[in-house]
């Protein structure tokens, strides 16, 4: 049967909010000047996190949202990695002092797509720039298809001890239909090398609303999966956006699910995961009872940024490489997205900056009442505008989107608290939305909310 809220909202193209604003909101106004000068402004005693993109793979996978080039040959990493050094140098001289480091995390792209010898030196370069803390969590991405026990060998050596593997779906039809063909042998192999390594945390993306993907192809490749028992799932739905991502046009439309087909195939991912005893985590997370992340969404704790629902705490995080965006006090940073762009402006000896965001106080705090919502699918308006110069009121009167949510019984609001009914989580960036300001200014194409 048709999910009425599913026809209403499901169609709506809306962010996931990694990040309050979203990027299309950034502006030119922000350059290489403005970051510097957040750099110089960080405080020494509180650590960071790093974000390293890597945009290169060995084959495009036709579902693809990611910036990232298609290359056979080693020499155009080979040159862009020579660029990553030097920007690591760039940022590390605007800062005028030494910056702790408590977290890593490589995306792409394919990170392991570089050689063995060139990750080491990369690591090194980042451990002699920066302070890096005893504790310093080393996480990447990663393409089974092209992991080699060398590249195994590397990540082990250098503290890696998170990592996360694209799966997507082990359907054959699906695989040939995306493009990226993929074994549940290939996979199997690849974790057994992280294990050896010491890789301590294993999370497998998964996606759903894939052509030709049904709900029996979707629990399928959950029990194939969870065979493996990777520590964390990150489920996501595909966001077909051919007028942006060209290489989608190579994906037939009418072989796409329509929204009540995705929101089927979701439930029905979440329900295996659940009954193989994973704990969800906000709107598209799932984690073993025992992991970190499981234990912080217990006590009210996760937190959400660029790379989804995560423990991590720190209030920084430096952005290296093209299109890499950081965030810090002052707000948002984004490097050049082209990559000839970005080469030019480094080796040039500026810093690649090419737009960004400076904070309000109102945007700080529509930031943590969208977190919170999203992490929790609920929110204590009067605890987070408490201190703040804002009132309860001033979010909720002539607040129509959130009028129309309780109207239809999405949310419950009770003096000041809203909240997510249970059956209607899969809304929660309907609801997060009725506290975006800028929501539909920019025209940008988000992916469906369902």
């Amino acid at each position: 049967m048709s999910n009425p809220l599913v026809a209403k909202y499901g169609e709506a193209r809306l962010p996931r909010y990694t990040s309050y604003p979203t990027a299309p909101a950034f502006s030119s106004a922000i350059g290489p000047d403005a970051y510097a000068q957040a750099l110089a402004n960080l405080d020494q005693d509180r650590p960071v996190s790093l974000y390293l993109h890597v945009p290169f793979c060995r084959s495009m996978c036709w579902y693809c949202g990611c910036h990232t080039s298609i290359t056979r040959q080693d020499r155009p990493i080979l040159e862009y990695l020579d660029v990553l050094h030097q920007e690591i140098e760039l940022v590390a001289f605007a800062a005028h002092k030494p910056i702790m480091v408590e977290n890593v995390h490589f995306g792409g792209g394919t990170p392991t797509i570089v050689r063995p010898d060139d990750f080491r030196a990369l690591i090194k370069k980042l451990r002699s720039a920066f302070d890096f803390q005893s504790d310093c969590s080393i996480a990447i991405e990663i393409d089974p298809r092209t992991l080699s026990a060398e590249m195994v060998e590397a990540l082990g050596e250098n503290g890696v001890d998170r990592a996360s593997l694209g799966v997507q779906s082990f359907d054959p039809m699906v695989q040939a239909a995306i493009n990226r063909k993929q074994s549940v042998e290939q996979t199997s192999a690849a974790v057994s090398l992280l294990r050896a390594s010491g890789v301590s945390s294993i999370n497998f993306d998964l996606i759903y609303g894939l052509p030709h993907q049904t709900v029996q192809s979707c629990i399928d490749t959950v029990n194939a999966s969870i065979e493996m028992r990777p520590e964390r799932f990150a489920v996501f739905g595909y966001a077909h956006i051919p007028a942006f991502k060209k290489h989608q046009r190579l994906i037939d439309d009418a072989t796409l699910p329509c929204a009540d087909e995705r929101n089927t195939q979701a439930e029905a991912i979440a329900s295996q995961l659940v009954a193989a005893g994973y704990v969800q985590i906000g709107l598209d997370h799932f984690a073993l009872p025992n992991d970190t992340l499981s234990v912080a969404s217990s006590l009210g704790e996760v937190r959400r940024n660029f790379q989804g629902y995560t423990t991590d705490t720190c209030e920084t995080l430096i952005g290296i490489g093209a299109s890499a965006i950081g965030k810090l006090p002052m707000g948002y940073v984004q490097n050049e997205v082209a990559l000839g762009t970005y080469v030019d402006r480094v080796a040039s000896g500026v810093l690649a900056t090419a737009k960004g965001y400076r904070l309000t106080d109102e945007d700080r705090l529509r930031a943590r009442i969208i977190e919170r919502l999203m992490c929790d699918f609920s929110v204590d308006l009067n605890s987070i505008t408490e201190s703040s110069g804002f009132d309860v009121d001033y979010l909720l009167v002539n607040n129509g989107r959130l009028k129309d949510l309780e109207g239809d019984g999405v949310i419950e609001i009770d003096d000041g608290k809203v909240t997510v009914r249970q059956e209607s989580r899969f809304m929660i960036r309907a609801v997060a939305a009725a506290f975006d300001a800028y929501l539909g200014i920019s025209g940008r194409t988000h992916s469906k909310a369902a």
